[in-house]
């Protein structure tokens, strides 16, 4: 997996998440001051174990982690049509 497909996934998992909070906001008085976001997806094997290695070098660091744990989001394919004139 490129770096390039690891950040678009995990902008993918950012936006669902952000969704979740603006539906649930109680759920942000849950996450420690100062604590940094990871999200695991659970039907992505290898985005998983690229975000764990995030979770366990802040762990390291004495960094707080807030976990959340997520199915990828299944985007929706549009009916896109050009018509001329």
């Amino acid at each position: 997996m490129t770096k390039d497909d690891i950040i678009k996934k995990n902008l993918d998992l950012h936006a669902e998440w952000m969704k979740y909070i603006f539906e649930n906001p109680d759920v942000l008085d849950r996450i420690p001051k100062g604590a940094v976001l990871v999200i695991l997806p659970e039907d992505d094997k290898e985005l998983y174990e690229e975000n764990y290695k995030i979770l366990e070098e802040n762990k390291k660091k004495g960094i707080t982690v807030f976990v959340v744990t997520m199915k990828m989001p299944r985007l929706q394919v549009l009916n896109i049509e050009i018509i001329a004139a």
